[in-house]
Formats: C-alpha cells, structure tokens, sequence
C-alpha cells in the first residue's frame, strides 16, 4: 500500500457516521484506503461500502473485499456512479477533502512549497488544465482573482502584477520559479503560510474543487437515506463555510428558504458541534493540524 496519510480524526468519523452493519455507505476521497477499511470492518457481510478518487495514485491501495467498489472518478460523480451500480440510496458517506500526504510528499505532482517539481497540482492526471498553465496563460486580471478568492491574499493584484512581468521575460515551469517570483512580496515571517495560501489558490482553480464540493453536497443529500449521516472533515475555511452553510440552510447562501406554509426546506439537521483534533492527533499526524469536521443527519 503507498503510504498516503494516517486517516484525519478516524475515531470521530466512524462514530459520526453511525453506522449499521448491514448499511451502505460512500467514502468519496480513498486516497490510502484508511477511513474506507475502517468502514469495512464494522460492516457484517450483507454492508456495502462504495469509495471514490480521482487519483489514479490511490488505485494501488485498492481493498480486495466482496462488499467493496472502488470508483476511479471526481466524487462530484456520486449520482452518476451510484446510479450505474443501482443504488438509490446510502446511509452515510465520508468526505476527507484536501490534498493528501502522499501528493504532498510526490514532488513531480508540483502541491508542496518545500518539494521543488513542474507545476502540476492536477487531482486527476488526465486533465489537460494544470498550475503551468494557470500561472503561465491566465490572464493578469484572472490571477488576481484567485489569489483573493481562493487564497483569501490581500495583495492578490501585485502577487498577480508580478507573475506577468516574471513570464513575460521567462517562463514559469517549477514550483521554485514560481516562489522565486513571489518571496518578495511575502513578509518572511510568515513566509510559508502566505505560500501555502497561493499555492492553495492555485490548487482549488486547477481542479475546480469548490465547484465539485458544492456539486457533491447536493447530491449527497439526495441519496442519503433518511436518519443517514453525511460526514466532512474541511482543511481551509473556504470548504468549511460552504460545509456549514449546507447543514445549516441546505444551500450556499446561508439564508434558509421556506414552503409556501413558511416550513424551513432544510433536510439536513447537524448533529453535535465542530469537531477538531486533539493536540496528540496533530503531534502524530501534522496533516490534522487544520481539519474540522462536521456531521449532518437527512431529516
């Protein structure tokens, strides 16, 4: 198995999602197989668990189980595969978003700001869309706009000023080229977080991640049985509001809609608090340090 990550808040993940032996349930990011063979174990021989990922990296970590399907596609798919495997509902998916330790660590994939490799950043390889280009090609007034929408950067038009007059002269292939640009602009004492925040940027453009975590929490709450829990575990506040917003609205906007008869048209009800990790999860496993997680029961 390809070392990915030690599974973020397993314990409270498992009990969040409530599960029964005999269920169905959706881990929609595998990566390392963790939090899906945990799953797995706590199902009797009639449970099911279906598991989601893009990356074609995850597919060596495959569970060789009767009661489980592995499914080689983004988890804004879930309709549509579920669908093909005539399952009209679950009773609890999984979602660990985020970038995985092992994508972190692969330096050719281009996610870290310590790990010199192409600008890549793709989830899914096959994709023709990556950071070279969107560093490269996008125009100034874009660049901006992803690094204030994304990465929530202050200074996102001369972050974006600098970048154009860099590959007017030269291209930016590396990761390295792209940080020997921006180190400028960045206050050295907080160097590496104001990295991380543009490289994120970078990162949620190239896959179109807020748009398929949107796409995938409606469709999530469709398939889910009633009394099945929806479980996310975020990594940034971007992904952590639009999470909140849903459970809380059953929309994006964070305004609940009613019925004509002034019923609120929420179908999901949050269950206990945010949950975050321990000091002693985050001391072995630095991955967690940023996680929240938050759990949600269709009405």
């Amino acid at each position: 198995m390809t070392q990915y990550h030690n599974p973020v808040l397993l314990r409270s993940s498992l009990e969040g999602l409530n599960i029964k032996p005999d269920g169905v349930y959706v881990d929609v990011t595998f990566g390392g197989g963790g939090h899906s063979r945990a799953i797995l174990e706590k199902l009797n021989k009639n449970g099911r668990l279906f598991a989601f990922d893009q990356d074609p990296d995850a597919a060596v970590n495959i569970i060789s189980d009767s009661r489980f399907e592995f499914i080689a596609a983004n988890f804004s798919y879930l309709s549509q595969y579920l669908k093909f495997y005539k399952t009209k509902s679950v009773d609890g998916i999984l979602a660990d978003f985020g970038v995985s330790s092992h994508q972190f660590n692969t330096s050719g994939r281009g996610f870290s700001i310590r790990k010199d490799g192409r600008l890549d950043m793709r989830m899914n390889q096959s994709q023709t869309l990556d950071a070279y280009k969107i560093v490269n090609e996008y125009e100034e007034e874009a660049l901006s706009n992803i690094f204030f929408n994304y990465g929530e950067l202050q200074n996102a038009k001369s972050l974006a000023r600098s970048i154009a007059v860099a590959r007017s002269e030269k291209e930016l292939v590396s990761t390295q080229d792209l940080i020997t640009v921006l180190i400028p602009l960045v206050s050295q004492r907080i160097k590496n977080k104001v990295l991380a925040q543009i490289f994120q940027a970078i990162r949620i453009e190239v896959n179109a991640e807020l748009d398929a975590l949107q796409s995938f929490l409606v469709q999530a709450e469709a398939f889910l049985n009633s009394g099945g829990r929806l479980v996310c575990i975020s990594y940034h506040s971007l992904e952590d509001r639009l999470v909140k917003r849903f459970f809380q609205s059953g929309n994006f906007e964070g305004e609940v809609k009613k019925d004509f008869y002034g019923n609120p048209q929420v179908r999901l009800e949050r269950v206990g608090k945010l949950i975050v990790p321990d000091q002693e999860e985050i001391k072995n496993n630095g991955r967690a340090r940023s996680a929240k997680l938050r759990i949600a029961e269709k009405k």
